[in-house]
């Protein structure tokens, strides 16, 4: 843009084609650009540099773009492209009206101006209307909506709510992932204003949305670093070159004492700064989801390694055309480590697919194993964080599975099924009867009851007591429970061969097994009663 040089802006679409190959969130780059070349025009700034720029860019970001599978025809298709598109024709536009200009007279020109203005005006509205009517141009994707109205994605596509890194950005984030430079940010900001040059109309233009999306979803903290670094990094250097400058007759005011203690505050803070980096990525952003890492009571560190070692037992122990269900959230894992087919994974394009795991998980046995057969499910694995306090398992991601499953099926699924009629969310003695019911709450608890050897088992994540005696499963039997009991995974019962209902085989079992045991205490008893009688003949 400094230079109008179509070779830097070859440059900048040839890194733009790098990010659409690299990073989904290439959107907010092509509107970002476009909306600084609009401000420009806004401000009476439209130049040759401007024209050649963005025109440059635009067409060879856009076609190598679409060299990208994932991406093809949505830049000429989809409504978040269209703003570039839209600028790429003022462009061409206000270029046109300059070149009237240089070969026009004034009255003929205002003529001209005005009736090409309003007939490209019109023409241009009503293609993109009819297109966008028509079904030719696709409207914005719910991920989008939820930018700007932030309880869209709640109340119509759940699903999108649901993914953690969409919460809203807490502020304590700000100041653990930006530190110092959430101090200098503003007053780099300042200064752009101060020299308010094109490029740094851009800065303040990044700066202003990205920090509003960054405050809507906590994964587009991503989009602000960049240009916090870049207005941290103009504010230090202007204090610098400022303490710095050692010809004293341009700052004739500031003795070496105080260029001394700020230029050493500064340096004392940047180190801290340096330091916090360093430690925040060591020990917030590198470890891997699948290994997680806690400390013992003597401060060493302990790696719970349950993830691997159901994924490897799956691998391990299953049939290479084995299905298995379980949330999305960890469909590539699976996919990945234990290389067996899920019925959903973490592409959550399909959300009515998403849902009838979520109706599944949220619905009683005799509903979900109809739902389980229909769907070919060989095993279903869940996640419970009760024993260690994992907070990230299942039961805590449950109502979820219940607002997305109810989304598309209101008749059978109701959220406030699951609450008591108090309004809480509760896994004890006072948990609903559609909670106790449910697929997910017999799997997460079955057997759990036994670790504590007929004491009151406790969930540490729900600090809540839970019933002495666990539920039963009769359409699941459990094929895998790891270490610290984080992962479990279940066998799905086949039909029974006498086209029995799974329940009734279940007790007549249990009662085959009792009956076996009582018998077994009365032979003892006799066993017992004839050696005694033994004994006393001799």
């Amino acid at each position: 843009l400094k230079l109008g040089s179509a070779l830097w802006a070859s440059g900048a679409a040839f890194f733009y084609f790098y990010m659409v190959a690299a990073w989904g969130g290439y959107v907010f780059i092509i509107n970002l650009i476009p909306l600084h070349a609009f401000v420009l025009m806004l401000m009476g700034r439209f130049s040759n540099r401007v024209y050649v720029s963005y025109s440059t860019f635009y067409v060879l970001g856009t076609l190598m773009s679409m060299q990208i599978p994932f991406v093809g025809f949505q830049p000429t298709r989809t409504s978040e492209h269209m703003a570039a598109l839209g600028v790429f024709g003022l462009c061409q536009i206000m270029g046109f009206v300059n070149l009237l200009r240089s070969h026009l007279q004034a009255k003929q020109f205002q003529i001209v101006l005005k009736a090409f203005v309003g007939i490209t005006f019109v023409l241009g509205l009503s293609a993109l209307v009819g297109l966008t009517l028509s079904g030719y141009i696709a409207p914005w994707t719910g991920r989008f909506y939820s930018l700007w109205d932030t309880g869209y994605a709640k109340i119509h596509i759940p699903i999108i709510a649901s993914v953690s890194e969409h919460q809203p950005t807490a502020w304590p984030m700000f100041f653990f992932d930006l530190q110092m430079l959430i101090f200098v940010f503003p007053v780099g900001i300042y200064l752009c204003f101060q020299k308010l040059a094109d490029e740094h109309v851009f800065v303040i233009v990044y700066s202003i949305f990205a920090s509003y999306f960054a405050g809507v979803m906590v994964r587009l903290m991503l989009t602000l670093t960049p240009v916090v670094c870049v207005c941290g990094g103009i504010a230090i250097s202007t204090l610098l070159d400022t303490y710095l400058q050692l010809d004293s007759s341009s700052t004739p005011s500031i003795s070496a004492g105080p260029r001394i203690l700020v230029v050493g505050c500064f340096t004392f803070f940047l180190t801290m700064f340096v330091w916090h980096c360093t430690w925040v990525t060591s020990n917030a952003y590198s470890s891997p989801s699948v290994v997680l890492a806690s400390r013992n009571p003597d401060g060493s560190q302990r790696i719970i390694d349950d993830y691997r070692e159901a994924y490897y037992w799956l691998r391990k122990n299953t049939d290479e055309d084995a299905k298995i269900m379980s949330w999305w959230d960890y469909g590539y894992q699976i996919a990945g480590f234990a290389n067996r087919t899920t019925l959903v994974d973490n592409n959550t394009w399909n959300n009515t697919h998403i849902a009838t795991v979520g109706r599944a998980m949220a619905t009683n046995e005799a509903d979900a194993y109809e739902i389980m057969k229909r769907h070919d499910v060989n095993y279903v694995l869940v996640v419970f964080g009760a024993l260690l306090g994992y907070s990230g398992d299942d039961i805590n991601k449950f109502l979820w599975m219940i607002r997305i499953s109810q989304g598309i099926w209101p008749d059978k699924i109701q959220e406030s099924n699951y609450f008591t009629p108090t309004g809480e969310y509760r896994v004890d003695d006072n948990a609903s009867k559609a909670m106790r019911e449910s697929l997910m709450y017999k799997m997460s608890y079955y057997r759990f009851n036994e670790l504590y050897g007929g004491r009151q088992p406790f969930d540490r994540v729900r600090n809540q007591p839970l019933p002495t005696k666990g539920p039963e499963l009769n359409v699941l039997e459990e094929a895998f429970t790891s270490e610290n009991w984080i992962v479990r995974i279940y066998k799905v019962k086949d039909y029974d061969a006498l086209g029995r209902d799974h329940h009734d085989v279940t007790t007549f079992e249990a009662g085959k097994k009792a009956l076996k045991a009582k018998r077994s205490s009365k032979s003892e008893g006799r066993r017992r009663r004839a050696a005694a009688s033994y004994d006393d003949l001799d």
